[in-house]
């Protein structure tokens, strides 16, 4: 018995599978659903970007030639491999089943394939379709944005995915998150200064967790004073004159008395700055220190100013403490007194002491005194 060349062998190989594909492609009976008389592929087969994917046909003793096609593309006739693609291998070739695995699956695997078989000399084929999902991502986002108060904005946020993901809007204030829309474009007319903050972007389809991202809007808009403290002082005493604005940017501050701007490093009085905030600090008030005066807030968009006083505020003396108290002590008085010890002078040395007792209802007689 001669041996044949391994030339020839793949030759006669190739043209024994060549027509078993021209079988296969244009003499496949499809099978019908509910076709008893062969097990069919299994349904549809969705995956995730990535996964792997096995194509799975049932088949008995009865089958002679098995095949699994990608289109007009043989991947797998029996055990031998046809295509290139070192990601698609063979799982199982029994008499019960014939089965091929698809390794890390990308969206153009996506689309038909088909088992064809032959038994008692009449082909058949089964479909099955394979879905590849792909998580969503955020392709691009519009950057960060300053903005005055009282013009129009558009943020984009595209994204994809399969299917194709939902994009939804929300704002991120400090006050709260509200919903905003759900598209790729967010169009804002007239923004307002309570309209600044986070824009958030969230892409979904249910294949994986929504991908978010953040837009940050800065609204700005020239200051305005929300309090103005005036404040009485005594002589001789720490006073402070307190002025408050908000502005984006933040407001520079400036103070005048009468007319006359106050410079940092005058003797005795000190002014400290912050974002929103200003004092004028006295640290030993005079008479001279006085009067009115004006802070001034100012950014690039504008300005504007506040009006407080310093007045003289009388310290109470030791004088009118000690009228007081003795205005208080003998003051008539019904119902139960404290207890109150007095000291009366007399003659020499010596003293009288009377003690009144609380629980007295009604005024001390004066010949008690």
């Amino acid at each position: 018995m001669k041996t044949i060349p391994a030339k020839m062998h793949n030759s006669i190989s190739w043209a024994i599978f060549t027509g078993l594909a021209a079988l296969f492609l244009f003499q496949g009976v499809p099978v019908r659903s509910g076709d008893a008389t062969f097990p069919k592929a299994m349904d549809n087969v969705t995956v995730r970007q990535g996964e792997s994917a096995t194509l799975r046909c049932t088949i008995d003793n009865r089958v002679t030639r098995v095949a699994w096609l990608n289109r007009s593309t043989i991947l797998y006739a029996g055990n031998d491999k046809w295509c290139l693609d070192p990601r698609v291998v063979l799982l199982s070739n029994t008499q019960t089943q014939y089965s091929i695995e698809i390794q890390n699956v990308d969206v153009y695997d996506e689309g038909p394939y088909t088992c064809s078989v032959q038994t008692d000399n009449h082909p058949k084929t089964s479909r099955v379709h394979l879905i590849v999902q792909v998580s969503p991502k955020i392709v691009e986002i519009s950057s960060d944005i300053s903005i005055n108060e009282g013009n129009n904005i558009s943020l984009t946020c595209i994204a994809t995915g399969r299917p194709e993901p939902t994009v939804t809007w929300r704002h991120i204030s400090p006050k709260a998150v509200g919903f905003v829309s759900e598209d790729e474009y967010l169009e804002i007319q007239g923004i307002t200064r309570e309209q600044s903050g986070d824009y958030e972007c969230s892409a979904s389809n249910d294949v994986a967790a929504p991908v978010v991202r953040r837009v940050k809007v800065t609204v700005n808009y020239p200051p305005y004073i929300s309090e103005a403290k005036g404040t009485g002082v005594p002589v001789g005493q720490k006073g402070t004159l307190q002025c408050e604005a908000s502005a984006v940017p933040s407001a520079e501050f400036q103070w005048y008395k009468d007319d006359k701007r106050l410079v940092e490093g005058k003797k005795g009085v000190k002014v400290e700055n912050r974002p929103f905030l200003s004092k004028l600090i006295f640290f030993n008030v005079s008479e001279h220190d006085y009067g009115n005066y004006t802070c001034v807030a100012s950014n690039k968009l504008g300005h504007t100013n506040a009006s407080l006083t310093l007045f003289e505020l009388n310290e109470p003396t030791s004088s009118t403490l000690l009228q007081e108290v003795k205005t208080t002590a003998l003051t008539p008085w019904k119902g139960i007194h404290p207890i109150v010890h007095e000291t009366f002078p007399s003659s020499g040395n010596s003293a009288k002491v009377c003690l009144h007792l609380c629980l007295i209802p009604h005024t001390l007689p004066v010949d008690w005194l």
